[in-house]
């Protein structure tokens, strides 16, 4: 997905704060919460996404919203770049 017209597709959405983040092969977040409503949007690479709901494997032009508060965590084995964003 191009960057650009992804960032269009979230600034639609109502999604604010948008900016680009990039995590290295390896990486793994433990289980937290956001404040706000939180938005990935995958433009490279790939990332594994659980709650407690369930586990959503994402790829290129994939995105998923996570609502404040819910626990989750996350694992890239290959490297991801994303956009994020909030509201």
């Amino acid at each position: 997905m191009e960057e650009l017209k992804a960032r269009q597709i979230l600034k639609e959405l109502g999604y604010r704060n948008i900016y680009v983040w990039q995590d290295p092969p390896g990486t793994y977040y433990d289980w937290h919460t956001h404040p706000e409503d939180e938005v990935r949007f995958i433009l490279e690479g790939s990332i594994t996404i659980g709650t407690e709901e369930g586990v959503y494997h994402l790829r290129a032009g994939d995105m998923l919203e996570v609502k404040a508060g819910t626990r989750h965590w996350a694992r890239t084995e290959e490297g991801v770049r994303y956009l994020c964003g909030s509201r």
